[in-house]
């Protein structure tokens, strides 16, 4: 939900301002009375918004079911019907608040106009979304004003995320039920790392890395509350993820913080690539999730710049010796005090246990 806000908020006064500005440059100079210019900005807001509302139902899981359908279907689909809803907003904007009422012979003559705008509009709008979620909204930016033709060197926290036994879940559901897990788990996750501040900068097999900008105070405070954020986040549908595949995830992460050295990559598909030894640090770490038996290992660097908030439980663990690194590393290991469980609730256990349970006969 408080993804929702800023963009809400956005939108609102965007969808104002241009409303305002039509108002200016379109209609006669005598009518623009306080009153007229209030009315153009709730139409523009009203027009701005139900566009809005078909988005969000794209986006959430509840339209999951057109993902199977190719691309150019769900393009189509969704511009189709960006535009008529915007289209019949428009006309019911109108008579609300300029008290007029429909004839047909305006419906005639305007409606075609409105709504040819309004799929034109929508398509654009549905191309330029399908392309952000493809390369990521802040690398299209990025790339758009080149801000990385260039290496540059940036301090950035890092948090490499893996689940837990992910080989033997694809020898065990093969292949194609295991994509269906770990997209389900992408997924469901995507929320809680927005929340927190993170940007998504890879998939690699069943790791997702996430990065913030040390540059960003605020924004980076949030990395390790958002590893506490996907476990609330895969708790909550851990009754769906049991019903649909036997099992819930189980996963690990590192956090370190350090300079990285980003720059574009490639000619035919161009991406924007991290380097440098904090990216190695970083990995090595998720190894050492698994030696530990810890769930969540953070770098001595990342806390003196980023404190673990109040009521986590912080444990040094010394200096570790990381894989095809000649100096230690010194490690903590995080945790939150477990949370009572509910009467009846079926407590936590690990992933390739219920596997075994649930295949039991």
């Amino acid at each position: 939900m408080r993804r929702l806000v800023t963009p809400s908020i956005v939108i609102a006064l965007v969808a104002m301002l241009v409303g305002f500005i039509y108002r200016h440059f379109a209609d006669d100079p005598a009518d623009a009375t306080v009153a007229n210019y209030a009315r153009s900005g709730l139409h523009a807001m009203g027009i701005a918004f139900s566009g809005w509302a078909v988005h969000l139902y794209f986006i959430s899981r509840r339209s999951e079911w057109i993902r199977t359908w190719p691309l150019w279907f769900e393009l189509c689909l969704r511009s189709l019907l960006m535009a008529v809803v915007v289209a019949i907003a428009v006309v019911t904007l109108q008579v609300a608040l300029y008290s007029n009422r429909l004839e047909a012979a305006w419906l005639a003559a305007k409606f075609p106009q409105i709504f040819g705008i309004s799929l034109v509009m929508s398509i654009v709008i549905g191309a330029i979304f399908e392309l952000t979620q493809l390369v990521g909204s802040w690398v299209l930016l990025n790339v758009l004003v080149g801000r990385y033709r260039r290496p540059r060197r940036e301090a950035r926290a890092l948090m490499f995320l893996d689940l837990s036994g992910s080989t033997s879940l694809a020898e065990s559901m093969g292949e194609l039920r295991t994509y269906d897990f770990l997209a389900r788990f992408f997924f469901d996750i995507d929320e809680a790392i927005l929340a927190h501040g993170g940007e998504v900068h890879a998939y690699v097999g069943d790791e997702v890395i996430v990065t913030w900008p040390l540059t960003r105070p605020a924004s980076a405070a949030g990395c390790i509350d958002c590893f506490f954020g996907i476990q609330d986040r895969i708790a909550e549908r851990a009754d769906l993820y049991r019903r649909e595949f036997g099992l819930v995830p189980q996963f690990r992460a590192a956090l370190h913080a350090g300079p990285v050295v980003i720059s574009e990559c490639g000619d035919s598909r161009r991406q924007i690539a991290l380097f440098g030894d904090s990216m190695n640090v970083t990995a090595r770490i998720q190894e050492q999730c698994k030696e530990t038996g810890r769930n969540l290992l953070v770098s001595a660097d990342l806390l003196k710049q980023i404190p673990a908030a109040p009521g986590v439980s912080v444990e040094a663990l010394g200096l570790k010796q990381l894989r095809g690194r000649s100096g230690a590393v010194e490690l903590f290991a995080i945790e939150r005090p477990r949370r009572p469980t509910i009467d009846g609730a079926k407590p936590p256990q690990d992933h390739l246990s219920e596997l075994a349970l649930s295949r039991s006969p």
